[in-house]
């Protein structure tokens, strides 16, 4: 074994590794963020990277073209260093960096149930809405304590204490060791005035920290959204509860598998586990140190953080062993987990400053659910609504104030862009619209940013777009299988059939952006894992989709999803356009009101114990529904009743 020398591109950065190491491992060490959506088995073909001179042992794929291989393109999860090296690293094999979030973006990617008119304009949704009382996690209070005298001689965390009393209707209170340690000194420096954090634990409040003078308008806080492709923070001020900036990073656990059951088979492994939590709460403090750079406050002055993630996120952001969630009977170590110190789980803000993880129901209904539907107002409506997160884990709730069920679908990641050849997240470079012109027998398109870019892949709104298009027009039946037909666009390739919807001179990568037969059917068992579960958990409770007043639908496609598509291609129930309503992203939503209002959080608690959950596995209708729908848009046509006539008429 000896130390070689290797070369990036196009960072042009130098780096030395032993000969035999994985040039996966290399490449990530280094500090390059790379797609790894299967961690590291060698099926997904996200890690293509060329190398450009040296040697290498890698063995054969057919996840690469033989052209590819000519050029020298390896999979880098598979592919040994045996010399010095030079590598270019293209931009679809690299994880994207922190992208801040425009007021727009925030407006329409951000909204909630419970947010101001003024914040947000989603009429529908405000007008049923109720805005809780102002109360954080973490509140400041300005105290003028008097000073003692021979006849009002209590002690100074008393007089505290009492002084809390009479402005607050604080019962029980608490505090620590490190602020007894300095409170005499810091009292009389300060000539008797003082600021308290207080923060709330359940019952109990604590005084978290105690600072000299008036530092009562200098209250921040973070909600996270912890996604398991994507992790947003906002910058919130406590005090005037204004959102005063909101930035999103791709998850960097993706370089160890793009699901979840992945991840957790990852953190079974020798440090896995502690690898997963480094590099989630580094995501975290990554948006942190931007949001607070941006906006010129100290670290010190953020006092909480509020998480929504699903259940795997919640355990892997605490250090908390995943592996009995995926085990029969799938019971997590703790649905509901403590309001700790942030810096317990590595997330640096101030460091007394607290952080909670929102409450879940089970498994695979977590916290960013539980956030979800209290922000969606779904818990204090008395008519039936239907609630859908299109992501990986497909969860749907369904009820209303009175009662609420909910299931997981283990959709899988192809909405996200994941197992699919051309698939990708929306960034730049995506494309999130398309459509088929049958009088140009050509694809348009709308790329993420709305702009010149030319496109890279396709993102999950665009890949719905893309199967609808295919299936009007006639180029896949409905099983997803291409028809023959005389079009040079559809090619035979080492790995099976492929159709090329944009070609390579109008593409950033300088290749054909392609859906392959494999795609098409990762995207139709995504499509059906959906709608058999919010099938099954309607039915279960005895009724049909015609009951459901609303069908909310929340997830990282924002507004971008076209309905139309999406019930043509049998992802969502054929019903009235006007009964879907999109919400965004309300795991962050639902993150914010609970950093905000201590009502919220315990109405988020009272979700999660009320909640019952279905496991579909030990569901033997589950996979009936399944089968059926496995195809475009459904087995049964009289379920799309719209759609067949749309068919017919063509």
């Amino acid at each position: 074994m000896q130390v070689v020398k290797i070369i990036l591109y196009p960072d042009k950065k130098i780096i030395e590794a032993d000969t035999g190491s994985d040039l996966l491992d290399v490449i990530q060490k280094a500090g390059v963020d790379m797609n790894s959506d299967c961690a590291g088995e060698g099926v997904c073909g996200k890690c293509k990277v060329l190398v450009k001179s040296g040697q290498v042992q890698t063995p054969p794929t057919a996840l690469l073209s033989r052209e590819e291989v000519r050029q020298g393109y390896v999979l880098a999860c598979k592919t040994k260093i045996l010399t010095d090296l030079e590598v270019e690293i293209p931009p679809h094999a690299r994880l994207d960096e922190i992208i801040p979030l425009t007021a727009t973006e925030r407006e329409t990617q951000l909204v909630g149930f419970y947010s101001k008119a003024e914040e947000v304009a989603t009429p529908d949704i405000i007008a049923e809405s109720r805005i809780f009382e102002h109360s954080p996690l973490a509140t400041k209070l300005f105290l003028k304590l008097p000073p003692p005298t021979l006849k009002d001689n209590v002690s100074d965390l008393q007089r505290i204490f009492r002084e809390i009393r009479r402005k607050s209707s604080v019962s029980i209170m608490q505090t620590g060791l490190a602020n007894l340690k300095k409170l005499g000194k810091l009292l009389r420096d300060a000539n008797w005035e003082a600021t308290v954090l207080l923060g709330k634990r359940n019952e109990t409040t604590e005084i978290v920290l105690i600072e000299a003078g008036d530092t009562s308008g200098e209250n921040y806080g973070i909600a996270v959204d912890v996604g398991t492709t994507t992790v947003v923070a906002e910058l919130v001020d406590l005090d005037s509860e204004k959102v005063l900036g909101a930035q999103t990073t791709y998850n960097k656990q993706a370089n160890f598998g793009a699901d979840v059951i992945t991840r957790i088979i990852y953190a079974s492994e020798a440090a896995g586990l502690e690898k997963l939590h480094n590099v989630v709460a580094e995501n975290i403090n990554e948006l942190i140190s931007s949001l607070v750079r941006a906006h010129q406050i100290k670290l010190g002055k953020l006092t909480s953080v509020m998480c929504a993630g699903n259940m795997t996120m919640t355990h892997l952001l605490l250090g908390i062993d995943p592996t009995y969630l995926r085990r029969e009977p799938y019971v997590p170590t703790a649905n509901f987990v403590p309001v700790i110190r942030a810096i317990e789980a590595d997330i640096k803000i101030n460091p007394r400053g607290l952080l909670l993880c929102l409450p879940g129901v089970s498994s695979y209904v977590g916290g960013d659910i539980t956030a979800g539907v209290v922000a969606s107002g779904i818990c204090e409506q008395k008519d039936i609504s239907l609630f859908i997160d299109v992501g990986t884990n497909g969860e749907i709730v369904l009820g209303n104030r009175d009662w609420l069920v909910s299931c997981a679908s283990s959709a899988g990641p192809a909405f996200e862009g994941s197992g699919v050849k051309c698939g990708m997240r929306a960034v730049k470079g995506a494309i999130q619209k398309m459509r088929y012109e049958s009088k140009t027998q050509d694809f348009k398109y709308e790329t993420v940013t709305k702009d010149a870019t030319l496109p890279r892949g396709i993102c999950g709104s665009g890949l719905i777009d893309v199967l609808a298009s295919l299936l009007r027009a006639g180029i896949i039946d409905k099983a997803g299988k291409f028809k023959v037909i005389n079009d040079n666009r559809l090619r035979d390739t080492d790995i099976g059939k492929e159709f090329v919807l944009i070609a390579q001179d109008k593409t950033d990568t300088g290749r054909d952006i392609v859906i392959t037969e494999a795609d098409i059917e990762n995207l139709i068992r995504s499509k059906a894992a959906i709608y058999a579960a919010a099938a099954v958990l309607v039915r279960n409770m005895g009724l049909d989709f015609k009951k459901i007043k609303n069908i909310y639908i929340a997830g990282g496609f924002g507004n971008y999803l076209d309905i139309e598509n999406a019930v043509f291609i049998g992802l969502l129930p054929d019903l009235p356009r006007d009964k879907f309503k999109f919400i965004g992203n309300s795991s962050l939503a639902g993150a914010r009101l609970a950093l905000l209002h201590y009502e919220a959080l315990k109405k988020i608690n009272d979700v999660a114990r009320m909640m019952t959950y279905f496991e579909l596995s030990a569901d033997n209708s589950f996979m009936d529904e399944y089968t059926k729908a496995l195809f475009l848009p459904h087995t049964d046509l009289e379920k799309f009743p719209t759609i067949m006539q749309k068919m017919l008429n063509n």
